[in-house]
This record gives structure tokens, C-alpha cells and sequence, in this order.
């Protein structure tokens, strides 16, 4: 079963990423009180996601312990391939998203792991950035369903 395994927030860039078990989100505008909230926001910047499973894998390649949130995502997810859900319509809790395009791994994100590699590796891991289509609170140990 897919699910939210971790959420993370920040309120201001460059900021390190606060772990909460909950956020609560408004259509086209993002997640309230993060960094990237806007009253008109950029499809592109409104909820980012994250494979828990891709991290693991690059954890254990490298022998690193580097937490879920400081992959500077919204939310870390179990158990679901987020690169399929590019162009499709899915729920998580009673939050209906949009897959808009992958996330791609930045050289801020390879600074603030001070990780060389981090850009290659995430390369077609580094997540899935998504349209917020209706209004409502994301909790960790919520499921992932996709509609479409």
C-alpha cells in the first residue's frame, strides 16, 4: 500500500527542512506556511514529492545516513512509483493532485548534502513536483490513491 511516510516543511529558503506530521494545503497555491506558498503559484512549486525507497537506495550505495527530509521534498513516500504519475490525476487523504514533471536533484541540493554525486544519482530520482487541485490536510500515514 502507497502512503505519506514523512512530510517536511521550510518557511524560508535555505533554511533547513522542519519533519511534521501534517500540512495543510490550498488548491493552486501550495502548502501553507512553506517556502515556496504563493496566492498565484507556478503549478511547479506548489507540492513536491519524494520515494522514501530512492533515498534508501542511495543511502546504502554510498554508505550514507542522510535523513529523509534533507532531500528537501514536501512529502516522502512509500511503497509507490511517483515517476508513472507524471500527467495523471491521484488522492492523497482528501487531497487531489496532479503530477506535473519530475523533480531534478539542484546544485543547492548537492551543496547542502555536500554530496557531488547527488545530481547524477537523482537524476530520474529526485521526485515529482505536483498541481494542487483541491484544499484540505496531508498526514503522515495517509494513502496514495491514483485516479486516473
Amino acid at each position: 500500500m502507497s502512503e505519506v511516510y514523512k512530510i517536511g516543511i521550510s518557511n524560508k529558503n535555505n533554511q533547513q527542512i522542519k519533519e511534521v506530521n501534517s500540512i495543510d494545503v490550498l488548491a493552486n497555491q501550495g502548502v501553507l506556511e512553506d517556502r515556496h506558498f504563493s496566492e498565484f503559484n507556478d503549478p511547479y512549486n506548489q507540492l513536491s514529492l519524494i520515494e522514501s525507497e530512492n533515498i534508501d537506495y542511495y543511502n546504502n550505495k554510498y554508505g550514507l545516513n542522510i535523513p529523509y527530509i534533507n532531500f528537501r521534498r514536501n512529502i516522502i513516500t512509500k511503497g509507490i512509483r511517483l515517476n508513472n504519475l507524471v500527467g495523471k490525476k491521484f488522492q492523497i487523504g482528501k487531497v487531489e493532485l496532479e503530477g506535473i514533471d519530475l523533480c531534478r536533484p539542484c546544485r543547492h541540493l548537492s551543496k547542502v548534502l555536500d554530496q557531488d554525486n547527488i545530481i547524477k544519482e537523482f537524476l530520474r530520482r529526485g521526485g515529482l513536483r505536483c498541481q494542487i487541485l483541491s484544499s484540505s490536510s496531508i498526514e503522515v500515514g495517509n494513502k496514495i490513491i491514483i485516479l486516473d
